[in-house]
């Protein structure tokens, strides 16, 4: 990716209610990616869920968080599957990474 570029770190701690969660999961990486400026999702979960989406600007971030779709899903994580979530969003500057030859 070019720098610089903006990056939205979810973190979450998830509640026992699971019903429909990965399918909404899935089906909002689907959209991301089809909204203008995204860039690339990263995610984990262990004891805590790590999502890590990447985009071209601010703009970008706020149209996805006023998706119709995305603003449902917000809506279902606050009433059934979370504890409790934090959005962090951060300016990338630099970036360098590492791979193992094969």
């Amino acid at each position: 990716m070019n720098v610089p570029y903006y990056a939205v770190i979810f973190t979450s701690s998830r509640t026992e209610v699971d019903e429909s969660y990965s399918e909404m999961a899935i089906k909002m990486v689907e959209l991301a990616k089809q909204q203008e400026g995204f860039l690339g999702v990263e995610s984990a979960r262990s004891d805590i869920g790590i999502t890590v989406s990447y985009w071209k600007s601010l703009e970008a971030i706020k149209q996805w968080k006023q998706n119709l779709d995305h603003l449902d899903a917000q809506r279902k994580g606050k009433s059934l599957w979370y504890e409790n979530y934090t959005v962090r969003i951060a300016l990338v500057e630099k970036e360098y990474s590492f791979q193992k030859k094969a």
